[in-house]
């Protein structure tokens, strides 16, 4: 399929593998960044699978205070320890749990973190390039000036535009705020939306049952390693130049 596909979506802390698969249905995906932080979101928390459950990582941030997401600054390394620390203990019977270790340990203990934004997009650029082999281009929307006294909406199309996008993949949950006349005016600027769709993933080796799909990529990549992968519907995934592989 020609043309350029572009997905733009906020960043967040060692997300599901839906995420992911979202990059890879792109050629370009844009970290949304300078939009309101709000607590209790995907973009300081996420969840990992333990023998008693499920349980929440939370990078810990503070009040939102009327911060964008790239303004959050992370001032108590103590938590990285903390996630490392339940990671392991929780993922150290998974099958490829000892093969990733190292990449793990040095992402959380070789360095303080200080900034929420830099932590959630360095972990997915790396684990999207790293670990999955997904290709595609990744953007930060500060590197694009998008004009701030616009509508999220009329954002979205100014940096579409801007990038020279012919279809802007976007997430199920927009259906709840894009209304049609948006949708009409988004495509009369020759943009076509691509619905993600969440749906019908297959299940992999998970410990402790039942099986749960909405947990961090970490839960795939220590359960089936090489093969995480070919558990995504976008599986092929483009290269540097917008080109199919």
């Amino acid at each position: 399929m020609a043309g350029l596909t572009v997905a733009m979506v906020q960043s967040a802390y060692i997300p599901w593998k839906g995420y992911f698969d979202m990059i890879a249905g792109a050629d370009l995906f844009v970290f949304y960044d300078d939009v309101a932080f709000t607590r209790e979101s995907w973009r300081n928390r996420n969840r990992i699978k333990t023998k008693d459950g499920v349980q929440w990582l939370t990078v810990p941030c503070g009040p939102p205070r009327g911060r964008r997401i790239c303004d959050v600054e992370l001032a108590d390394p103590r938590w990285q320890r903390r996630h490392w620390s339940a990671i392991a203990h929780a993922y150290a019977r998974a099958a490829h749990f000892e093969a990733h270790r190292p990449w793990f340990e040095d992402a959380y203990l070789a360095r303080r973190w200080t900034s929420l934004s830099e932590l959630n997009q360095t972990l997915v650029r790396r684990i999207a390039r790293e670990l999955l082999g997904i290709r595609t281009r990744l953007a930060d929307v500060r590197e694009l000036d998008p004009p701030p006294d616009l509508t999220r909406e009329d954002r979205w199309v100014a940096v579409l535009e801007r990038l020279g996008a012919d279809r802007f993949l976007i997430g199920p949950t927009a259906r709840t705020y894009l209304t049609r006349d948006k949708e009409r005016e988004i495509a009369e600027r020759g943009i076509e939306l691509v619905w993600m769709d969440y749906s019908g993933y297959p299940e992999y080796r998970q410990l402790f049952p039942p099986f749960e799909h909405a947990v961090s990529i970490v839960d795939l990549i220590f359960n089936e390693g090489p093969a995480a992968r070919g558990f995504l519907k976008n599986r092929g995934g483009v290269d540097t130049a917008g080109r199919r592989s």
